[in-house]
């Protein structure tokens, strides 16, 4: 298999998209870039690869994604590295920010199916008993009297 095969293989979901497997050479082939441009990048924080214990670089096919995006700022639409370094870091916050809001959108659901089923569960426990309810209407009628009981002169 090629590189750029591997690459497309871990991209259909075969591989983690954070595994750090591709050492420098390799990610700089598939990003389309020198080696040294990475080691820079890294550098600038723009894109951080993982470590292997003895330090050397490896990069994972979303490292190689976030190499081919600042190479399109860079290039494509004339954003300097600085603009580029926030863009990302922006980036990151709104996933980050999105990734709460699924959080709590779930919290959300199961509080709504908590209450639910409480809810059915209250009315379940309802006796449910028929009771007789008197229909005649009593009115009181302040400083009135009613015509059955007439008033009485003392």
């Amino acid at each position: 298999m090629t590189e750029p095969d591997a690459f497309a293989a871990m991209l259909s979901g075969d591989v983690p998209g954070d595994a750090p497997v591709f050492v420098i050479s390799v990610a700089a082939t598939l990003a389309g870039m020198h080696p040294q441009t990475l080691r820079q990048y890294d550098r600038l924080g723009l894109v951080s690869p993982g470590r292997t214990a003895g330090r050397g670089r490896r990069y994972s096919p979303r490292d190689i994604l976030m190499l081919r995006e600042v190479q399109r700022l860079s290039q494509d639409e004339g954003v300097n590295l600085a603009g580029i370094k926030r863009i990302l870091e922006l980036s990151t916050h709104v996933e980050t920010l999105r990734a709460r809001l699924h959080e709590l959108q779930a919290e959300l659901e199961d509080t709504k199916r908590e209450i639910a089923r409480r809810e059915a569960a209250v009315h379940a426990s309802y006796r449910r008993e028929l009771v007789p309810i008197d229909r005649r209407a009593v009115f009181w009628r302040p400083n009135h009297q009613h015509p059955s009981n007439p008033p009485t002169n003392s």
